[in-house]
């Protein structure tokens, strides 16, 4: 990766992207030739929001490659109240060799990696989240077999979670179909974006307040909370306006017999997702939480592995052994 941080799949050129999936996936498949990748490393993990998935697959990560984590409590850290960002940048940078953080403004994590030298990766952010894009795409190679041409639907709030779908789907020849309630869409900048993208790799991004039709054949039915953390206040008058947007039986019967369905969790069963499709064979929302493991070793060990420059050398080293 040409970019120090991991803070936006906007960073990266659809070959970066592309070379990081295919480098989770050898990880995948061979863990122990990257057991000591890492060693002597440690991640510091920033969590102004509380997470099951991010913690654990960063956590484990490190540790299966050899390097170690340290976990961060809102209580200890209160970005930009106990100490600005500035700050801890310039603390951390001298006592770790990474910073993972996952909190609310998408502008904090673009100031810590401003600010600090060793590598930064969002762990989410309320406008994009980078690391579950990685895995979601990952699970559609490993049970599709591609990802170029697949039509991709998400169903529900154009959210964090919907601009990074879009941004990593653009970019690898996706096409990506947002469905939701009138006003809820993704922001215009995201789409935007995403759109000129896909004018290079042939890819597309389509929105519509029709969930029928955004499903129709689709290959990937896609789908989240329809009120994320910090929207708690607003998930009774959320609830009547998305129900129409549930992915249940009739629902994902519009899409291709042979549609995968997947959720970046946690889930809030019977609300956007029944369990007749969460717990169905089709369903790969466990191999997809898996997958943010995986995903994130490849980012790990693509950011960490060496000094600012290094990083490639070292990677194609660690490969070059695991061959």
């Amino acid at each position: 990766m040409r970019s120090k941080d991991f803070v936006s799949l906007r960073d990266f050129s659809p070959a970066e992207i592309r070379q990081s999936l295919d480098l989770a996936c050898r990880m995948k498949a061979d863990p122990a030739a990257y057991s000591q990748a890492l060693k002597g490393k440690t991640l510091a993990m920033i969590f102004e929001k509380p997470s099951l998935r991010t913690r654990v697959t960063f956590d484990v990560g490190m540790e299966e490659l050899g390097g170690h984590a340290v976990y961060l409590s809102p209580a200890e850290i209160s970005l930009g109240k106990r100490e600005s960002v500035y700050d801890i940048a310039k603390n951390l940078e001298r006592m770790v060799h990474g910073i993972m953080i996952r909190t609310f403004a998408h502008e904090i994590v673009e100031q810590m990696a401003q600010h600090a030298r060793v590598p930064v990766i969002n762990g989410l952010t309320d406008f994009s989240h980078p690391c579950q894009a990685m895995a979601d795409y990952l699970t559609m190679l490993e049970v599709k077999g591609r990802i170029t041409g697949l039509k991709v639907t998400y169903v529900g709030d154009g959210n964090n979670v919907a601009h990074s779908l879009m941004f990593a789907g653009a970019q690898l020849g996706a096409h990506v179909w947002i469905a939701t309630p009138p006003g809820f869409e993704p922001s215009l900048d995201a789409t935007a974006w995403a759109r000129l993208c896909c004018s290079e790799t042939g890819g597309s991004v389509t929105l519509t307040h029709d969930p029928e039709f955004a499903v129709s054949q689709a290959d990937v039915v896609y789908t989240d909370v329809w009120a994320s953390m910090g929207q708690e206040a607003e998930a009774q008058a959320r609830a009547r306006v998305f129900r129409p947007y549930q992915v249940n039986t009739c629902l994902f019967s519009c899409a291709k017999e042979d549609a995968i369905f997947l959720h970046c969790l946690p889930a809030h069963r019977g609300d956007e997702v029944t369990d007749e499709v969460i717990d169905s064979p089709r369903s790969f929302v466990f191999q997809q939480a898996e997958n943010r493991l995986h995903a994130q070793k490849a980012i790990l060990l693509e950011l960490m592995a060496g000094k600012a420059g290094e990083g490639e050398q070292v990677v194609e080293a660690v490969l070059e052994v695991a061959r």
